[in-house]
C-alpha cells in the first residue's frame, strides 16, 4: 500500500476526553473511513507512526439530528478506530503526521 492510501484510511486522530482517559491503557483513537477494515486500519497506523498495533476495535457512531438555522439536519456518521499498541510503543499524535 502507498503512504497516499495510508492517509485516506486514517482520517484524523480523535481528540476528546475519552480519547485522553484511553490513552493511559496504550490506545489511540483515530476518525477513520466508514470503508476501512481492521486489517487496512492496522497496516496503516503500523505504515504511517512506525509502531506495532496489538488489536484495533471499531465503532460507527450514528449521526444526530440537530437544527441549523431553524432547519433539521442530519450529522454524518462517523466511524472510530480504538488502536491499541504493543507494549512499550508510544504514539503521540498532538505532534502531527
Amino acid at each position: 500500500m502507498s503512504k497516499e492510501h495510508w492517509y485516506d484510511i486514517i482520517k484524523s486522530p480523535a481528540i476528546t476526553e475519552k480519547a485522553t482517559l484511553v490513552s493511559e491503557s496504550n490506545t489511540v483513537v483515530f476518525n477513520v473511513a466508514k470503508s476501512a477494515t481492521k486489517p487496512d486500519i492496522k497496516k496503516a497506523v503500523e505504515g504511517l507512526f512506525g509502531v506495532k498495533v496489538k488489536a484495533v476495535n471499531t465503532l460507527v457512531r450514528k449521526g444526530k439530528q440537530r437544527r441549523f438555522k431553524g432547519q433539521l439536519a442530519r450529522l454524518s456518521d462517523v466511524k472510530k478506530a480504538y488502536v491499541t499498541l504493543e507494549e512499550g510503543q508510544r504514539l503521540d499524535v498532538t505532534t502531527g503526521l
